[in-house]
């Protein structure tokens, strides 16, 4: 076993390791992650985490701990984040990284891509299987409407989650859209234009508003492998809590939502524990034509068109009803009886 992990796991715990797995959760030589499972004489098993990275350090990972533990008031199972036996999260040195290290308990229960084996039925079980209990945890947790930190979820949108992001995710793939939709035959110049002017002149109009919009303080990763299920397969809770922090409730259920029938369920849903104000229920649409028109997947698409006439303007044609299409998502977000 590693001495530096053996040195490390010494800080949180007294007792004596004996095998650590390693996992590597790496993003990049600017994102360096990495995960132990700890195995001790005694039988026990702990999660030792490292990071060294622009949006890891002691203040954010202490937001992370209060978090876990919101949720597990809401009786939602998350492994508790552990401190050093001095009651710090200690920044230490690991193969060549100043890391913070920070400690976790080994969670019991496993996330939905171990039970399945294909991404189709990953994918399944995640929007339609355990839909239902994944949006009602996450509207009791927006009815909380938590204020104890400022540091914006990775989902922030108007602002970045970290010192190395330019712009928000959302801004960054409209760039990325209309730099290479601005490539294409000037037979689709007008309508390019037409597509970017409605795309800048909604997200100018949205801005004053969304700092107005409601917020909490959420998880903000719900894929396939931080939804956590029982030995029965029923959903228990959730873990991996590196990107939360306060978002907008709209924003988050938008992004953590595949099209317009998934957005309208996940709201009506919602609505069953959540009392959507009438600034949102207003904000709704203005909010879904600056997040879906022009996500990552409208470049992919439109760059699989290749040179084919008929399918360049078929995407385009998408993209441009997305940003003018009236969508009443205010019908799916009245209040219906519930548990607040």
């Amino acid at each position: 076993m590693n001495e530096e992990i053996k040195n490390v796991f010494s800080l949180f715990f007294d007792e004596k390791p004996i095998a650590a797995h390693a996992i590597d959760t790496s993003r990049g030589d600017t994102d360096f992650r990495a995960t132990f499972i700890v195995e001790t004489i005694s039988g026990g098993k702990y999660v030792l985490k490292l990071a060294d990275n622009d949006f890891t350090f002691p203040e954010k990972v202490s937001v992370w701990q209060r978090t876990v533990d919101e949720y597990r008031k809401l009786g939602y199972y998350c492994p508790r984040i552990l401190r050093d036996k001095s009651g710090n999260f200690p920044v230490v040195d690991y193969n060549g990284h100043s890391c913070v290290a920070y400690a976790e308990e080994f969670a019991p229960f496993h996330p939905i891509e171990d039970r399945f084996a294909d991404d189709f039925g990953k994918n399944e079980a995640l929007y339609d299987r355990y839909k239902r209990d994944i949006w009602r945890m996450t509207a009791r947790i927006a009815a909380r409407y938590f204020d104890y930190t400022e540091y914006p979820s990775a989902y922030c949108l108007f602002e970045t989650f970290c010192p190395s992001d330019k712009m928000d995710e959302v801004l960054e793939n409209a760039l990325n859209w209309k730099e290479y939709a601005d490539t294409l035959p000037h037979e689709y110049r007008k309508q390019v234009e037409r597509i970017w002017r409605l795309w800048t002149d909604n997200r100018t109009a949205l801005e004053p508003i969304y700092k107005k919009l409601p917020t909490s303080v959420f998880q903000a990763d719900l894929n396939a492998s931080n939804i956590l299920l029982d030995d029965e397969d029923r959903f228990v809770g959730v873990y991996d809590f590196n990107l939360c922090g306060r978002d907008v409730f709209l924003n988050y259920l938008m992004r953590e939502n595949n099209g317009v029938s998934g957005i309208c369920e996940a709201l009506k849903i919602a609505s069953e524990y959540y009392r959507f104000s009438d600034i949102e229920k207003d904000t709704a649409l203005m909010l879904y034509r600056c997040l879906k028109p022009l996500w990552y997947t409208r470049v992919e698409k439109l760059k699989a068109a290749g040179s084919d006439p008929d399918a360049i303007k078929t995407c385009l044609n998408k993209t441009e009803q997305a940003l003018t299409s009236p969508i009443c998502f205010a019908e799916y977000m009245e209040r219906r009886k519930g548990i607040l």
